[in-house]
């Protein structure tokens, strides 16, 4: 995030059920990309829990998901902050 190239991250958790039908999305074992998220359950992508956190303060990453996904999410999250 500018100006000082800030991360925006958001969160994820393994309660499924609460999931914001159409924004946040599941990533489970049977997914594609879920061997190499790192995430050790099936787990919710959470667009409506989102940070910004300085890089200084992220020590790496854990994992990743596929192109497609990451663009989805972003595709969404912008959709919704659209006026």
């Amino acid at each position: 995030m500018p100006p000082f190239r800030d991360l925006l991250i958001c969160g994820i958790s393994t309660q499924l059920h609460q999931a914001a039908k159409g924004f946040d999305e599941v990533i489970a074992p049977g997914d594609a990309d879920f061997a190499v998220s790192g995430l050790k359950a099936a787990s919710l992508i959470r667009l409506g829990f989102l940070a910004i956190v300085p890089r200084s303060k992220v020590a790496g990453a854990i994992g990743n998901i596929a192109p497609e996904r990451y663009q989805r999410l972003r595709q969404t999250l912008g959709d919704y902050l659209r006026p």
